[in-house]
């Protein structure tokens, strides 16, 4: 009989076959065949005695958390201690890229039937700049893929041309010279990876061309307000205009305050 203690994949993996186990991805997870035996996590309140009695191992981590090994006939005996509040499986790790893509069915898109990758389109990012020396944001050529790129703090906006030219700079001086722009938390740059990388883990959409915008700050260690950021929009969606080209804005700078309904949206900008 399920336990209400168990979480539902620990509960259907106790029903399942062995053969069933086998065949799926998650229900032979923390389980030991031959010594028919559960690696499990628990909750507990008061005591382990009673479930060291019962399991063959026992290592107790902080906040009433244990991790035990237990024999399958013996975890109904387990569900029925007064001290174990929840039981649960182990469940496997993955690089949590890979699953992005997957799940949100980026990689459907990007298959032979479409070729999806961005091309001919904008991605807007609002953040905290990005390194623009990356190959994540260069074409096969070598050239950028930068459209425009304004520095709030500066109020200084940089070309697609002035980008390619720093980055034909035979020395780092002159470079930065040229282009004197560095994201220093890096936040824009990962961000800007994971939508628009064309790096050896490649983006959402690797041959789209960006549009950076680092926001400005009133106060030296101060954050960025609403208002910038409304302003970084505003620039974004001006260009994308200029430029006639479809666009995606990304916006991982926000806050908590006030009604959480969406009071605009622009994921896709057409341009008719």
């Amino acid at each position: 009989m399920a336990s209400q203690k168990a979480e539902n994949l620990l509960n259907l993996a106790l029903d399942a076959t062995e053969e069933e186990r086998e065949k799926s991805l998650e229900l032979e997870v923390g389980y030991n065949p031959i010594e028919r035996e559960w690696d499990l996590i628990i909750k507990y309140s008061g005591s382990l005695e009673a479930v060291r009695e019962i399991a063959t191992r026992v290592d107790e981590l902080l906040n009433e958390y244990a991790i035990i090994t237990i024999r399958e006939s013996q975890i109904d005996r387990l569900a029925a201690l007064p001290q174990v509040e929840y039981i649960e499986k182990p469940k496997r790790l993955f690089f949590q890229v890979e699953t992005g893509k997957r799940v949100s069915c980026i990689n459907e898109v990007q298959d032979a039937r479409f070729s999806l990758f961005g091309q001919g389109v904008l991605i807007a990012v609002v953040d905290s700049g990005i390194d623009y020396t990356l190959a994540d944001f260069r074409k096969a050529d070598g050239t950028t893929r930068i459209r425009t790129l304004w520095d709030q703090t500066t109020g200084k906006e940089y070309t697609r041309d002035e980008i390619n030219q720093a980055l034909e700079a035979s020395t780092e001086t002159e470079r930065r010279a040229l282009v004197p722009e560095m994201d220093v938390s890096g936040h824009g740059t990962a961000v800007a990876g994971i939508a628009a990388g064309s790096g050896e883990r490649p983006g959402v959409a690797p041959e789209s061309e960006l549009i950076i915008i680092k926001l400005g700050s009133p106060r030296q260690d101060g954050f960025p307000r609403t208002t910038e950021l409304m302003q970084g929009v505003d620039f974004a969606v001006r260009r994308s205009l200029e430029y006639q080209m479809p666009m995606v804005i990304n916006l991982s700078f926000g806050n908590t305050y006030g009604s959480h309904e969406p009071y605009f949206r622009w994921e896709f900008m057409e341009i008719l």
